[in-house]
């Protein structure tokens, strides 16, 4: 996950098990949107709410091994991203998803990144 979203999620108390649970679901191909270049939307349920009042959290992705949580928001927070936002995130996403393994490692040994294991 990028450091904003870890700063999102941490003001949200999305946990990191609901993350994994995500990524379990999105390898099935249970994704709630494709938004285009390498981003998707998806749905994650926060404490005591459930998936129908909790959290959609944009993911850059190569439907592969790489699952990068960039941007999140509540449901009651917005109803969705604007043209723009989206044209951000996916260059976020071109960006991402170019690094290699060392490069991902220097990433998460600066604080940019942050691993979740699966």
């Amino acid at each position: 996950m990028t450091r904003h979203f870890s700063r999102w999620m941490r003001n949200t108390g999305l946990t990191e098990a609901a993350l994994r649970k995500a990524v379990a679901e999105m390898e099935q191909g249970l994704i709630d949107a494709e938004l285009g270049g390498g981003v998707v939307k998806k749905r994650v349920a926060l404490p005591g709410r459930g998936k129908s009042g909790g959290a959609r959290t944009l993911v850059a992705t190569n439907r592969g091994d790489r699952w990068f949580f960039v941007f999140g928001f509540e449901k009651n927070e917005r109803d969705n991203i604007s043209a723009r936002e989206l044209q951000a995130l996916q260059a976020i996403a071109a960006d991402l998803l170019k690094l290699t393994a060392s490069d991902l490692d220097a990433q998460v040994g600066t604080g940019a990144l942050q691993e979740i294991c699966l």
